[in-house]
């Protein structure tokens, strides 16, 4: 029998922000972690680790030793993550070529990858690659290589859609990125950790976990 999780219910204050959502889950990367941040929400995530921590950032363009994001001065165009975003470079920071970071991503050498997500199903599918839509434009990218390669899977993203349907679902109905991988998804409305056989609620921000089950198809524990 699977032992239950307790649950905080944080009732009294909003959903969190995204910048909120970034810090909560730098709170939960292990010190020393070699860690891939995925293009959108989890790049914010790099704004918020400690230097002392020794947390080292890979990017899927061929870099290791990735700082928080850069501004004012700091910006250097030759200088920016996978999402085009320009962003600093910590002491010892080296550089590769685009190959040998897929064989990084690819060869079990990453311990966190943090990823954003269209779905992710109860036993941890990932879809985050394309909705089906006629006008989107399908780009997998490395979230395929990082969904089968990197020791944890973490999602970052909102609970719900623009249009109020929810993003943790019983099954994906979107194309997959990567089977059973995702381990947490962290969201605006409660943080959930996925196992083989249950999706238990860890925190939930401004709502209550009876809340959510009215909302979601998924069985909560």
């Amino acid at each position: 029998m699977t032992t239950p999780l307790a649950t905080t219910e944080y009732v009294d204050r909003a959903p969190l922000t995204t910048d909120e959502l970034a810090a909560r889950v730098a709170r939960d990367i292990p010190a020393g972690s070699y860690v891939n941040l995925g293009i959108g929400q989890p790049t914010r995530i790099a704004d918020h680790l400690s230097l002392d921590a020794g947390i080292v950032l890979h990017t899927e363009n061929g870099m290791l030793g990735m700082g928080p994001a850069a501004v004012g001065e700091q910006v250097d165009t030759d200088l920016t993550n996978a999402g085009k975003v320009p962003v600093t470079e910590l002491p010892g920071a080296a550089y590769f070529h685009h190959a040998d970071s897929f064989a990084m991503m690819r060869g079990g050498h990453l311990d966190v990858c943090v990823l954003g997500a269209f779905q992710v199903s109860a036993r941890g599918d990932l879809a985050n690659w394309h909705t089906g839509a006629p006008d989107a434009i399908p780009a997998v990218g490395g979230a395929m290589d990082l969904a089968i390669g990197a020791k944890n899977v973490f999602v970052m993203m909102t609970l719900f859609a623009k249009d109020g349907s929810a993003k943790l679902v019983p099954r994906c109905t979107y194309p997959l990125t990567g089977l059973a991988c995702v381990s947490r998804v962290y969201t605006d409305h409660a943080l959930f950790e996925i196992g083989p056989d249950r999706v238990a609620v860890v925190e939930t921000y401004g709502t209550r976990v009876a809340d959510l089950q009215d909302r979601l198809d998924v069985q909560l524990s």
